[in-house]
């Protein structure tokens, strides 16, 4: 996945400094009210032992998603990941989840099947926001490595830079109301929508 960022390599409008200002922006405006919010909010829902909540919280983050690349993509990562970490971690919080998932009774997108693992793992709620944005940030900056955007030595500058805005989206995130949830990102949106019916692609989002 690019996360938007193929579609606006396409279009020619970001470059090296674009990269490192699309990326801030992202956090802060889409996944930091969007996934990691939802990431929060599901992590306490099943360390409450809620898993309507936690359906809830899916079924809201699914909706969120505007572009169907991007919800597929969602969804497709949430339950490759669901799938490793029951046979890697297991527990009874992952049985329960892949039972939902097996029912389709809830989407499973990725935000809330990392949830879901961080808690059956006993990571608290802000290490595993903070932990799934700065997973975002890496894939993000690869997604830009493979596209040529920037080099090897600028993912690590630019990765090390991001520690600030990691830990204000994540406090930012950890505070938020599911009622909140959403980001607002309309061109990340149009870049997506345009890469959905592009003639050649390297990745899927």
């Amino acid at each position: 996945m690019s996360h938007g960022l193929e579609g606006y390599s396409q279009a020619r409008l970001v470059d090296r400094r674009g990269v490192d200002e699309l990326l801030r922006g992202m956090l802060l405006h889409a996944v930091g009210p969007g996934d990691a919010t939802a990431l929060a909010r599901a992590h306490e829902a099943v360390t409450a032992d809620d898993w309507a909540r936690v359906r809830e919280v899916d079924r809201l983050l699914y909706a969120t998603k505007l572009n169907a690349e991007t919800r597929r993509a969602s969804v497709r990562s949430g339950h490759q990941l669901s799938d490793v970490a029951r046979v890697a971690v297991g527990g009874p919080e992952l049985e329960r989840w892949a039972g939902l998932l097996a029912a389709k009774e809830t989407p499973g997108c990725q935000p809330v099947a990392t949830a879901v693992v961080y808690a059956a793992s006993g990571v608290g709620t802000r290490h595993a926001v903070a932990a799934d944005l700065s997973a975002f940030a890496v894939s993000f900056l690869g997604a830009a490595l493979r596209l040529r955007l920037v080099d090897h030595r600028d993912v690590q500058v630019l990765l090390h830079a991001l520690g600030p805005v990691i830990a204000q989206v994540t406090e930012e995130a950890v505070a938020r109301d599911v009622a909140d949830m959403g980001g607002c990102v309309p061109m990340v949106d149009a870049m997506s929508a345009q890469h959905e019916r592009a003639d050649a692609r390297l990745f899927t989002s």
